[in-house]
């Protein structure tokens, strides 16, 4: 039997990382547009630091290329801290593989995964990806 997350209603708090490139940069706005209402924090991987994930309901993570030098902190961090019901959407500006890494960093971590992962340029709407991460809608 699957175990169902309990979605809590109401204004949530959301975590926003990048690598910092400027098309993720824009991605990460109309991901933040999308979510007027809640408290949202927007930080560069260079600028993350552990307790920002804390009272996080929910997080986005997105990069234009796999391995950036700037996630190796958020990297390490996702293999040891358990984010189980934690809710998760990753996007990115490049590639199918930089599609894969992002979801793979949040694998060990457990949080619960959109497995729709927001593409530039894709037909996929933003507003409606985005509150179907924070509703879990997947």
């Amino acid at each position: 039997m699957e175990a169902r997350l309990k979605i809590v209603k109401g204004k949530r708090n959301v975590l926003i990382v990048t690598d910092g490139s400027g098309g993720i940069i824009k991605m990460a706005a109309g991901i933040a547009e999308a979510l007027k209402g809640h408290k949202i924090t927007v930080k560069t991987a260079s600028e993350f630091q552990g307790n920002d994930i804390l009272p996080a309901d929910t997080f986005f993570i997105g990069c234009e290329n796999p391995r950036p030098d700037s996630f190796s902190y958020l990297v390490d961090l996702l293999k040891h801290v358990n984010l189980a019901g934690r809710l998760c959407g990753v996007f990115t500006s490049g590639s199918a593989g930089t599609a894969r890494y992002l979801a793979g960093l949040v694998r060990d971590s457990e949080a619960a995964l959109n497995p729709e992962v927001l593409l530039a340029g894709s037909e996929v709407d933003v507003k409606t990806w985005t509150q179907n991460v924070i509703t879990h809608s997947f």
